[in-house]
């Protein structure tokens, strides 16, 4: 006399084609899983490279802009000193015009 009562055959067979199907499911479940994984892997992957372009594309955009801004400043200081003489040449200029006025008025 045992407690234990016997165990079914075909409840036992039912159990094994059972753990079979959830085996079947959990691996199929784990395929999808990684497939997920390895497609948003790639995506940040992209993304990340796509930033990384962006960053050192700014970068040489930065490095261009700060160097045409520093040529511009030195076109503008050479334009500058080649300005110089204007004003004493416009007093020149305004000088024989008040000349020339003076001469006119005598002429007339």
């Amino acid at each position: 006399g045992s407690s234990i009562p016997a165990i079914d055959p075909g409840a036992l067979q039912d159990v094994v084609a059972l753990a079979g199907q959830v085996a079947a499911q959990v691996d199929e479940l784990l395929r999808n899983v990684h497939c997920g994984l390895q497609a948003l892997t790639a995506l940040s992957v992209g993304c990340i490279q796509t930033y990384r372009d962006g960053v050192e594309s700014l970068g040489e955009a930065a490095d261009l802009s700060i160097r045409a801004m520093y040529a511009l400043v030195a076109r503008c200081e050479e334009l500058d000193r080649a300005m110089q003489p204007v004003p004493a040449l416009a007093k020149r200029i305004r000088d024989m015009k008040g000349t020339l006025e003076r001469l006119e008025g005598l002429c007339k």
